[in-house]
């Protein structure tokens, strides 16, 4: 192994210590394909030695004790430890997965948001509200309490690491859960710094968050781990899938943020230079890595020729390069697989019929080989591959439309519903779309805005649950309802009372 690669150990139960395996993986900066890093593959003891260390820490007075303004406080001192590595943070998320460092800043700059967010919620753990019921003639009360899982298992994806872990992470601590998270394997080290840094900056407990890197073996022990009581996942659909029957099978709550093939519906009203601004943003921003892509552009008929004119000039202008350098407008692709992923998809959109308008292949002048030119398919049929399949790279399929019941029609009829945008001057067009368009998000003139108290999620393959908002803390607590006799007597036996 090179000198100047670091290496990483697991991190459970407060600390770095070793794998029981022997195998590891290698951390690539997809720019040139460095070798930087190296992580363990985590196996089923090291998953069973972190679940055991969460289950431990949520039995513990120290943590099951905490008061909801404790948490809070909490929470807030996690969220002034990632101001304080902000730059840190972003810098290994950028090594790791190629995106713009210009995007991973300021996203890591906010990141302490969520948690600041959820610590402002905790008070709703614990006793909750009082239920005015008429039993046993008003001698009866009624109160809720809400109350944690336990331990929490949470999967996450490459494309956005530490952002959307702590989606998950936020409102599971505020709820009062412990949690073992399983990172992407080719994006783990930002969590286990992370880790690192919480044990180190904040009053967390050791044990409440547990950091095992792996490949999917990993996760399948995790996900097959008889000991959770909450599983959460991001990830692709496929996966999902099989993270929601194994949820089903050992009988325990489950949350999905899945893929997405979300529509961007231009009208002939719409500000088209914004609009283009738009689609800029929901396709090629992140290198189209992100499942709220807006990758399906549905463009009325009468603007279309100019619609794509400009998009294609647009495009050409596109600075790819170092994801670390500032002038830099798109990076490659996270690994050389999903390049592979991505081409594919292009040439099988053209072997349906679809005309390359622009890019598609790699750059010649380019370092590595996870770059691909942003991509323009035309002439694009909604029955396509390329229209109805997630492809997670900077490739947008242009669709038009006639008639807004069309544009409806065309923006629903695909497997998922995460997102859709519409671009109209005209807001009772945009009402009658928010309301018929089967999407988790709607954006009216804007695409790809997230805030922590906004919920997230998505219809149809696109997901189970939400994150964000008052929604994403429910997704990590259960609700009892507690009640007390104040009449003295037990009425007939063998009647339910029910009022």
């Amino acid at each position: 192994m090179p000198s100047d690669v670091t290496t990483y150990e697991l991190f459970i139960d407060g600390e770095f210590r070793e794998s029981s395996g022997e195998e590891r993986i290698d951390v690539e900066f997809p720019y040139d394909g460095e070798v930087w890093a190296s992580v363990p593959d985590g196996t089923a003891a090291d998953i069973d030695d972190a679940v055991t260390a969460a289950r431990t820490a949520f039995e513990e007075p120290e943590w099951l004790g905490l008061e909801a303004s404790d948490r809070r406080e909490l929470l807030n001192e996690i969220a002034d430890t990632i101001d304080a590595h902000a730059s840190e943070l972003a810098e290994l998320e950028t090594r790791q997965n190629g995106k713009l460092l210009r995007e991973m800043e300021p996203q890591m700059n906010v990141l302490g948001d969520w948690f600041r967010y959820y610590g402002r919620l905790t008070d709703e753990i614990g006793d909750g509200r009082t239920v005015n019921v008429e039993n046993k003639d008003g001698q009866m009360f009624n109160y809720v309490r809400h109350e944690p899982y336990g331990v929490v298992g949470a999967i996450t994806p490459w494309n956005s690491p530490l952002l959307l872990a702590s989606w998950k992470l936020a409102p599971a601590l505020a709820a009062g859960n412990t949690f073992v998270h399983k990172p992407s394997e080719e994006t783990p080290v930002s969590a286990l710094r992370f880790a690192e840094l919480l044990t180190a900056e904040t009053s967390l407990p050791d044990g409440v968050y547990n950091v095992v890197p792996g490949a999917g073996a990993t996760g399948a022990a995790l996900t097959d781990h008889g000991g959770l009581d909450k599983l959460a996942f991001t990830g692709s659909t496929a996966v999902g899938r099989e993270v929601a029957k194994k949820a089903g099978e050992n009988l325990i709550k489950v949350s999905l943020e899945l893929g997405g093939k979300s529509p961007n519906v231009l009208f002939p009203d719409a500000d088209l230079d914004d609009a283009v601004n738009g689609v800029m943003k929901g396709v090629f921003a992140a290198t189209g890595q992100t499942c709220m892509a807006g990758s399906r552009v549905l463009v009325h008929e009468d603007i279309h020729e100019e619609f794509v004119d400009l998009l294609t000039d647009r495009a050409g202008d596109i600075k790819l390069g170092d994801p670390r350098d500032p002038e830099t407008e798109m990076g490659p692709v996270a690994f050389r697989d999903q390049w592979e992923t991505v081409k594919h998809y292009v040439d099988a959109g053209v072997e349906e019929g679809a005309r390359l308008a622009f890019g598609g292949e790699m750059p010649d002048e380019l370092p590595g080989e996870c770059f691909i030119q942003p991509t323009v398919l035309v002439g694009v049929d909604n029955g396509m591959t390329v229209a109805q399949e997630e492809i997670f790279g900077p490739v947008v399929s242009v669709i038009t439309f006639g008639s807004e019941e069309e544009a409806i029609e065309l923006a629903n009829d695909v497997d998922f519903g995460l997102a859709a945008a519409i671009w109209t001057q005209d807001m009772q067009r945009a009402n009658r779309f928010v309301e018929s368009v089967r999407a988790g998000t709607i954006w009216v003139n804007e695409y790809r805005v997230v805030a922590p108290n906004s919920p997230f999620g998505g219809y149809k393959d696109s997901g189970i649950g939400r994150e964000n908002g008052p929604e994403g803390l429910k997704e990590y607590y259960q609700v009892k309802s507690v009640w007390y006799d104040h009449a003295g007597e037990v009425g007939d036996p063998f009647s339910l009372d029910v009022e």
